[in-house]
């Protein structure tokens, strides 16, 4: 004998449309999420969590040098984002930003370190033109091996950034390496000339800031207003529909790859050519993996993701106060950064979906 039992189990139903309201305010409450849960993860660690949040969220704000250091840090956070948003819009995840970063860096540190007399203002924008390149080239084997082969770009662009990190390694151990450096895996220092200019007098802050703000507006014409940013984002939302239109897959993936490793590059580029001097293993600081969260912290929008920027780069510099004031591990960073992509994406879909208790029917033994 059996008998029929019901149980109600919880479903998430897709909202017909999802509010603009809600949308706008989600990452906000993922920020409060985020903060409440770090906040009791500081409790169990032993340490003071008003004194952590002080230095963390508030000490980047207190001072103009302070400050100015977040700027630096927006900067490229905020540059690779919107090459990603692109990509993510268009369903075309790159997650090797980090490797098309150290690249840029590689190729744009190529002219100071076997040319290191030359002199000129055409030094530093070839060099940001040729860390874009390099960038590009890099993330197009990419696109190469995922249009021609069908492999995952997932994997391959975050493969990819280890094989990066690795060549990084060879030249600073080997032929780049600076004689005079006193056996430190570092290049020369760059001449003054392959320096970008600085913007704001007494900070570090330079003139690859206006060019990523410039570049954040022609991210916003090109998705909101063209043709082409329409046609990505129809690929993206329909790629059925998008099919029958005629617009071709592969050609969604190579721009939205080569776009994605343009901004990278030159993130990277500006970065050796700005607050480093020279090319160094640090370099490689994650600058890649931490836009990601800044791309979805500001909802795939070049405006969201213009304030999501400047959060994380407060995290960065408050998180390095922290270190110092409240004794704070690094990983204790990492782990917020992560925790806030985290929350962020559990608010988002309670945005687009609702909870709905259903009846499950089931037979039971009797």
């Amino acid at each position: 004998m059996s008998a029929w039992s019901l149980a109600f189990v919880p479903t998430l139903v897709r909202r017909e449309r999802a509010s603009l309201a809600a949308t706008m305010i989600a990452p906000a409450i993922a920020l409060v999420i985020a903060i409440a849960l770090n906040l009791g993860l500081y409790i169990l660690m032993g340490r003071d969590p008003v004194a952590v949040v002080y230095a963390m969220l508030f000490e980047p704000f207190l001072s103009w040098a302070s400050f100015s250091e977040v700027l630096l840090k927006a900067g490229p956070l905020l540059l690779i984002a919107q090459g990603l948003a692109i990509g993510f819009r268009a369903k075309v995840f790159n997650i090797g930003a980090e490797g098309q970063f150290i690249l840029g860096a590689i190729f744009a540190s190529a002219i100071p370190v076997w040319f290191p007399q030359a002199t000129g203002q055409w030094i530093w924008p070839a060099m940001l033109l040729l860390g874009a390149i390099g960038g590009a080239l890099w993330a197009s084997l990419t696109a190469f091996w995922r249009v021609r082969l069908n492999a995952n770009e997932i994997l391959v662009s975050l493969m990819l950034s280890l094989v990066a990190a690795q060549l990084l390694n060879y030249l600073l151990l080997g032929p780049w390496k600076d004689p005079n450096g006193f056996n430190f895996p570092q290049s020369v220092m760059f001449q003054y000339d392959a320096m970008v200019p600085t913007l704001i007098a007494g900070t570090r802050v330079n003139v690859s800031f206006l060019i990523t703000l410039a570049l954040s507006v022609a991210a916003w014409v090109f998705m909101q207003r063209s043709f082409i940013g329409y046609k990505l984002q129809v690929g993206g939302l329909a790629p059925r529909a998008a099919g029958y239109a005629g617009f071709k897959e592969g050609w969604a993936i190579w721009l939205s790859l080569l776009i994605g490793g343009f901004a990278a590059g030159l993130a990277g580029a500006a970065e050796v050519a700005g607050p480093l001097g020279q090319l160094q293993r640090s370099v490689a600081s994650g600058y890649g993996y931490a836009a990601i969260i800044v791309a979805y912290l500001g909802g795939l929008h070049p405006i969201g993701i213009v304030i999501s920027a400047l959060v994380m780069a407060v995290i960065y510099i408050g998180g390095d106060n922290a270190m110092v004031s409240a004794n704070l591990p690094i990983a204790a960073v990492r782990v917020f950064q992560g925790s806030l992509l985290l929350a962020y994406l559990i608010a988002v879909a309670f945005v687009r979906y609702r909870l709905e208790w259903r009846r499950a029917a089931h037979r039971s033994p009797s």
